[in-house]
């Protein structure tokens, strides 16, 4: 099994993801350039950052890179895509995800610690977790505010493809919880078949116990259960 972290201009979180990938999860893990390809991966992450610069709209010019079509391709195979934070912007920009993520309601850089309730316990990224489980995850954005129209949220909802919604420790999906403004809470999405997912918290910055919380590691662990079965 090996795992590509896809590197873009602007790109941060890119070593953060290999680290935890090879060192904590204990799979092998390459950091794959944006003009390579992905060929001969069983799964790919887009990590969190900056890429280029955030000009035009976050993620919009990482979403139009080579490496981009090399993912298409990946996903259409039915093996795992994750896109954290910046990453999630790429895939939204892309298409591979609807929606849209706008500048927060409180328009700053948040970082700070986040509760999330798992809505789906049966994703490629979600089944080491229970149904309602709460967890607790870092966010560090300032266009986390995810939107879509009522159409698409009707989608979403009716066919369980809401991963997570930002929830206080009780595991209510409160506004004083919303740390972004984000439409009915959500902060991650799956795409129809399953196995691409979006989402703004980072799991990469909570999958060891010195980092305050392992949550983030069993989206890591889900998603190399479900290819080992495929």
């Amino acid at each position: 099994m090996k795992i590509a972290v896809l590197q873009f201009g602007g790109s941060n979180c890119d070593h953060d993801v290999h680290y935890v990938l090879n060192e904590v999860v204990g799979v092998d893990t390459d950091l794959v350039w944006y003009k390579d390809d992905l060929e001969g991966y069983d799964g790919a992450v887009v990590p969190g950052g900056f890429s280029y610069g955030d000009y035009l709209r976050a993620g919009a010019i990482a979403a139009r890179a080579p490496i981009m079509n090399s993912l298409r391709k990946m996903a259409d195979k039915g093996l795992p895509v994750i896109g954290i934070c910046n990453g999630f912007q790429i895939l939204v920009e892309s298409g591979l995800l609807p929606g849209a993520l706008m500048t927060n309601r409180y328009p700053k850089f948040r970082c700070d610690w986040a509760n999330l309730r798992v809505e789906n316990n049966v994703s490629p990224f979600t089944r080491s977790f229970k149904k309602g489980e709460v967890i607790r995850l870092p966010i560090a954005h300032k266009e986390g505010n995810y939107f879509a129209d009522e159409h698409t949220l009707s989608k979403l909802n009716a066919q369980d493809r809401v991963a997570f919604r930002y929830v206080d420790e009780q595991g209510n999906t409160t506004d004083e919880a919303n740390p972004n403004g984000s439409i009915e809470n959500i902060a991650g999405i799956l795409n129809e078949k399953g196995n691409i997912l979006g989402m703004m918290p980072h799991p990469e910055r909570a999958s060891e116990e010195i980092l305050g919380s392992r949550d983030g590691k069993k989206i890591f662990d889900s998603m190399m259960e479900y290819i080992t079965s495929l």
